[in-house]
């Protein structure tokens, strides 16, 4: 795999795995504060974490 093509992995897999720790922190943040299981900071909580979590396993199957 060319170098460009491993840095482009890589970068990918940081911000995916950022992504997913901020839709992590946004639920924990939302909850703490008293938010329901339909407040926005839930729901996008679970969007965030959601994408995340799904950019890392496309990215992950693309390796093989």
């Amino acid at each position: 795999m060319p170098r460009s093509d491993r840095v482009y992995a890589r970068s990918v897999q940081f911000l995916s795995g950022l992504i997913l720790a901020l839709g992590l922190a946004i639920l924990v943040v939302t909850v703490a504060s008293g938010g329901g299981p339909l407040s926005t900071g839930v729901l996008l909580g679970l969007a965030f974490t959601a994408v995340g979590v799904g950019r890392l396993y496309i990215a992950g199957r693309g390796r093989r």
